[in-house]
């Protein structure tokens, strides 16, 4: 997997947000059984920079924790048939499929974990978690979609022994 990190903003976290990301992405990837080598861009911005592409892109204007731009259109979460009629969704250079984007913000994520009571390691890995389901097509605004992905998340972050 070939994640492309970008951090730009500073922050004093004591983690590998890039080594985190790339960890929690990937037991995403394992546990949705993705047959392909992919590739993600995730950004770690400040909340001005995330308001600045939700009034762009969803007419909110206001920052939010996280955005995902995927770039496959999954009918059904995670069903990779859909990728094999069509080639571009692959690099033409490393044959990766291309996920799609994730900007996070890191004033949301700290304020967020110190709200919920956990550390912000925990917070950045479910915001990744959380990103990478969207990028494969799951969602979270009918009650049993977001069930749905609030046990996947969950269960990535167990698996790997994030914890608050």
């Amino acid at each position: 997997m070939t994640l492309q990190f970008e951090c730009e903003v500073e922050v004093d976290w004591g983690i590998d947000c890039a080594g985190l990301a790339r960890e929690v992405a990937e037991k995403v990837l394992e546990m949705e059984n993705c047959p392909y080598d992919a590739s993600v861009n995730l950004v770690l911005t400040d909340n001005e920079e995330i308001k600045r592409v939700n009034t762009e892109f969803r007419n909110i204007l206001a920052p939010t924790d996280v955005l995902s731009f995927p770039m496959i259109p999954f009918e059904t979460p995670a069903d990779y048939s859909v990728v094999e009629e069509d080639d571009s969704y692959f690099d033409l250079d490393t044959d990766e499929l291309l996920l799609g984007d994730i900007m996070i913000s890191a004033e949301k994520a700290a304020a967020q974990a110190k709200e919920f009571g956990h550390s912000v390691k925990r917070e950045f890995c479910f915001l990744v978690a959380h990103s990478m389901l969207h990028l494969l097509g799951y969602d979270h605004m009918a009650p049993e979609e977001a069930a749905v992905m609030e046990k996947k998340q969950a269960d990535a972050l167990d698996a790997l022994g994030i914890t608050r």
